[in-house]
């Protein structure tokens, strides 16, 4: 390969190389911010059915893994899965 095309293909990858970490921090940033708006979500619905009386009361405070559980089992029910 001659030294002019290695230098415009060097410069071609050094371009894509910038263009795809420019679209992997977007995407990460996206992400982060919906991974956020669903534990949002998760709390106000867990509230709503709470109030609601959809969710069986605990006995005790128990575990966060227990509480977290049984939140699960009560969205299942809820989607009729």
């Amino acid at each position: 390969m001659e030294p002019k095309h290695s230098a415009e293909t060097l410069e071609h990858i050094e371009k894509q190389s910038e263009l795809l970490t420019e679209s992997y921090r977007a995407m990460s940033h996206e992400l982060h911010k919906l991974r956020v708006e669903e534990e949002m979500l998760m709390r106000k619905l867990y509230e709503t059915m709470s109030s609601e009386g959809l969710l069986k009361k605990n006995k005790g405070n128990g575990s966060s893994q227990e509480i977290m559980k049984h939140f699960d089992e009560s969205i299942d029910k809820f989607r009729g899965t």
